[in-house]
């Protein structure tokens, strides 16, 4: 079975804007603009049984939409930079939503990932950069800023071995729960009571 992981998909028109970052910086390798997302939760090399397991538990999961804005670019390893990617605004939306994978991942009896959750989009993969170069990409990309952009699924992407990057399939999708559907539903009886049932 490939390599499973839940993530978040990104809006064409955010990965356009993110697009527009690649490149100026030598020893640098871009991540396609298509395999671009946001990790949830990795979940890693499974069997069969264990990656079904792992797609009806994310039945249980559920949450609302949201939205989320990507904020400033950034690098993982500062000393020894190892790949730049965008900052995703803090919200705590997505750190339930990424909560409630991760628990889960535990209930079926995947081990936690270990490492702290920091929401991102990788951009590139760094390789015997000069940690300079790299300063100097930041500084002058510090003031990006993404559309905001609505999260109304996530999904669980599996890759094969590679170089890292990508290609990435999508195996299954999780629509979220409409955000405060019941309090608009009451909102157009409040403002409109004469308002015929058909009509809303």
């Amino acid at each position: 079975m490939p390599r499973l992981f839940a993530a978040l998909e990104i809006p064409k028109d955010v990965a356009q804007s993110l697009s527009l970052l690649r490149g100026g910086l030598q020893g640098a390798r871009w991540i396609d603009v298509e395999n671009y997302h946001i990790t949830l939760r990795f979940i890693g090399d499974v069997d069969e049984r264990t990656a079904d397991d792992v797609l009806d538990a994310f039945d249980h999961v559920t949450k609302q939409n949201f939205e989320l804005q990507l904020n400033g670019v950034n690098v993982f390893g500062s000393k020894k930079p190892r790949a730049i990617f965008a900052d995703v605004n803090p919200s705590n939306e997505l750190n339930s939503l990424q909560s409630s994978l991760d628990g889960q991942c535990r209930r079926i009896g995947i081990m936690p990932d270990g490492r702290k959750f920091i929401p991102h989009v990788t951009l590139a993969r760094l390789r015997h950069v000069n940690p300079f170069a790299v300063s100097d990409y930041l500084n002058a990309r510090s003031n990006f800023k993404s559309a905001i952009f609505n999260v109304s699924e996530f999904v669980v992407m599996s890759s094969r071995n590679s170089r890292g990057g990508g290609p990435y399939v999508v195996e299954e999708r999780y629509p979220l729960t409409i955000a405060n559907a019941q309090d608009h539903l009451a909102t157009s009886f409040s403002t409109n009571p004469t308002e015929p049932l058909t009509n809303i």
